[in-house]
């Protein structure tokens, strides 16, 4: 069974060592080589995460298997600033049931916002499913996606802002 808790302290080197193998994986993606964004191999890093977001373990059967970090914007808008799933656990529908967490546990969100690698086919077209549209590039080799919630009663869901 798949549960989600707020990360503590005593989970920076499990999240530490399941980012590292996440994000050196995505050289079976089109990454130029092994490494991930900053931080994503650093306990200190983990740390400081959990102090200036909201940081969220994944956890199967009590088995840490990912983590997703949320940063508040502005009232009602948030930036999903990183969500990664160990390679043996990926493909599995984990990071779908991640972002249904997202929507329940952020009822009042307006707009959901995240940056992923342009040369990531896989995580672009795995974002666009979950209803993100991609809005632009971000002038260091990433796209950048946002997700509009309509307000009750109003249009579907994954709507661009017009």
């Amino acid at each position: 069974m798949l549960s989600f808790r707020r990360a503590r302290p005593q989970d920076t080197a499990v999240l530490a060592s399941v980012s590292r193998r996440a994000f050196d994986d995505d050289v079976h993606y089109g990454a130029p080589g092994p490494g991930g964004p900053p931080g994503y191999d650093s306990e200190a890093w983990q740390r400081r995460m959990m102090r200036y977001g909201e940081y969220y373990v994944i956890e199967r059967e009590g088995e840490v298997i990912g983590g997703m970090i949320v940063l508040r914007k502005e009232p009602r808008c948030y930036e999903l600033g990183r969500i990664f799933v160990d390679p043996d656990w990926q493909n599995q529908g984990i990071g779908t049931e991640a972002f249904q967490f997202l929507w329940k546990t952020y009822p009042l969100a307006k707009r959901w916002s995240l940056g992923t690698p342009q040369w990531n086919k896989r995580t672009r077209h795995f974002y666009s499913k979950v209803g993100f549209t991609e809005v632009g590039l971000d002038g260091h080799g990433g796209v950048l996606f946002e997700r509009w919630i309509p307000a009750q009663g109003a249009g579907s869901v994954g709507r661009t802002k017009t």
